[in-house]
């Protein structure tokens, strides 16, 4: 720690009293992490997989009493992003943190993106932590900082693992039951596309006209062979996610099939919202915070996409339910016309890192009302930390 953030933090209460709420300070960082185990295995193209994902949970203390809750869950071979790369990016940070003020949470990250550029997926933890302070000292829910509830909850969709087209129809007649009127079908894993248009003819038919389906294949498809499903399922009321590696491969398919398009795993910043746009293909965008690097840059990324005319699906890449109730808090303060869906992440995997968190319902969730993420941590279900920063 340099002697100017050590000298900082050792500073008396003013005229010998009580510092107040919003002049805290922090004291130190806290890490955990958890495997979450997927109440089914998710397979998607590639060879990729969720089963059991380790997520990491971050605590940031303060001096006042308030601590601050963070997650990030990397999906492995996902992205530019591990779970264990997150303890060694916050402990060459601490230097930087320890001793600052929590509150006005883009200050605290503008010293750490000059300290420590990039690594975006673990600044998103400690971004999500700082505003879950900066909540609990205002007494405010995060919706309330971020732009006022919008909406009183939120259209969920569900993710359809990639298995035979049957089980796939089974299981998005099973989440309909629920209330569910979205459903993403997970393409690509058996890597023939004959397979995918059954796929999805056969979740279209399950569960019938007027809801949202669309066909996911994680990067994982050329744009010859999406550009073939596409086709095969053009007259149906069908959406593409994410078909190819590439913004031209996605922008080809796009320009073959005439289907309307989602992007996921390609964006991640202004440059690519704004590159993605151009080429017509976002129709629909995926707002991962992990992706981003947290609620403060995901917000501005939600403000560019209301700007571009885009629809938002408003999420993370995985976890639990501190990235759930994060995503919910941002989706809640968005014009709900824009609003494509959101995720219960929590939902799909065991433990609940907070039981009473909020649960989908019908097919739609609420965001938590109390001051910041509005969630109680199960302490004891997380055990001894993995690092201490202090």
């Amino acid at each position: 720690m340099t002697e100017a953030l050590t000298e900082r933090a050792r500073l008396p209460a003013t005229n010998g009293q009580p510092r107040k709420r919003s002049e805290a300070a922090i004291t130190g960082i806290k890490l955990w992490h958890v495997p979450l185990t997927s109440h089914e295995t998710y397979y998607m193209a590639e060879g990729k997989t969720c089963d059991t994902v380790e997520t990491v949970v971050v605590a940031v203390e303060t001096d006042v009493g308030i601590t601050g809750w963070g997650e990030v869950c990397p999906i492995p071979h996902y992205l530019p992003a591990y779970a264990r790369g997150v303890g060694p990016a916050l402990t060459e940070l601490a230097p930087v943190l320890i001793g600052q003020n929590p509150v006005g949470v883009e200050a605290a990250m503008a010293r750490a993106d000059a300290w420590l550029p990039g690594h975006v997926y673990a600044k998103s933890a400690l971004d999500i932590a700082l505003w879950d302070i900066t909540g609990k000292v205002a007494g405010l829910p995060l919706y309330a900082l971020l732009g006022g509830k919008r909406a009183a909850d939120l259209p969920l969709y569900h993710s359809i693992t990639c298995v035979a087209p049957d089980e796939m129809a089974r299981i998005a007649r099973d989440a309909q039951a629920q209330g569910m009127t979205q459903f993403q079908a997970k393409l690509g894993a058996s890597g023939d596309w004959q397979t995918d248009v059954e796929r999805l003819i056969k979740v279209r038919e399950a569960v019938g006209p007027g809801y949202i389906v669309y066909g996911d294949w994680n990067c994982g498809a050329t744009s010859l062979d999406a550009t073939r499903v596409g086709r095969a399922v053009a007259h149906l009321d069908i959406m593409l996610e994410q078909p190819c590696a590439t913004l031209a491969d996605c922008a080809r398919v796009r320009a073959a099939t005439g289907l309307p398009m989602k992007l996921d795993e390609l964006a991640h910043d202004t440059a690519s919202l704004l590159e993605a746009h151009g080429l017509g293909i976002m129709d629909v965008v995926a707002l991962k915070l992990s992706k981003f690097g947290g609620l403060s840059a995901l917000r501005r990324a939600r403000d560019l996409c209301l700007h571009l005319g885009a629809k938002m699906c408003v999420e993370c890449t995985w976890g639990s339910d501190i990235a759930t109730a994060a995503a919910l808090h941002l989706a809640a303060a968005t014009d709900p016309s824009r609003i494509q869906n959101v995720c219960d992440l929590s939902g799909y995997v065991a433990p609940r890192l907070a039981p009473a968190a909020p649960s989908r319902a019908q097919g739609r969730i609420a965001p938590p009302d109390g001051p910041g993420l509005g969630i109680d941590i199960d302490i004891e279900r997380l055990g001894p930390p993995d690092l201490i920063l202090d």
